[in-house]
């Protein structure tokens, strides 16, 4: 539990420090499905299901949502090649992305596509992105190396990508791995 400890304590100090969010005990926090329109939040979570969905960002979902932070977490929605277009105006309108890297991050088209979104907000609108490196070494994200570039490789054949959207997903990692973040390389959830 200490790398949980670790990632909480580190988005909450950013969010008190950057967003100066004071949530009120009268604000109530849920978990939000998908809706036919964006959703209002303070904080999207990119990740992988395949890697962190029942440790990581379960538990990191839970500690925000016990702190009054309305927090966005895609656990029910229905998976395939095309993003929706309410969660990506759900990434255009929260306050700040937490990015969770892990091995198979790369190897979701899904997740490339909020990545890509959110790199975009940022780029644009000066959106606050804190990424977690979870059990991925950051380097290996920024240069798209080692088994996360290996899956990155295996997804743009399998999924045949354009030059451009390869391109851009390159971009994203890049520019996101580039950030300060925090790394959580232990074995302990």
């Amino acid at each position: 539990m200490s790398c949980f400890f670790e990632v909480f304590a580190y988005i909450w100090r950013f969010i008190i420090r950057n967003l100066h969010v004071s949530p009120s005990p009268s604000t109530p926090s849920t978990l939000t499905t998908a809706q036919p329109q964006g959703i209002q939040s303070d904080v999207f979570l990119s990740f992988s299901e395949q890697d962190t969905r029942v440790g990581l960002t379960s538990h990191l979902h839970a500690a925000l949502k016990r702190k009054q932070i309305l927090t966005f977490v895609d656990y029910q929605l229905v998976r395939g090649d095309e993003i929706p277009e309410s969660l990506l105006r759900t990434i255009e309108e929260a306050k700040l992305s937490v990015i969770v890297f892990s091995e198979n991050y790369a190897s979701s088209k899904w997740c490339l596509e909020e990545l890509a979104k959110i790199f975009e907000r940022r780029r644009n609108n000066g959106q606050i992105v804190i990424p977690v490196f979870y059990k991925v070494d950051p380097s290996h994200v920024r240069n798209q190396t080692g088994s996360f570039g290996d899956a990155l490789a295996r997804l743009i054949k399998k999924k045949a990508l354009t030059m451009d959207k390869e391109q851009s997903f390159r971009d994203a990692l890049t520019d996101v791995a580039n950030l300060s973040g925090c790394t959580l390389l232990g074995n302990s959830e």
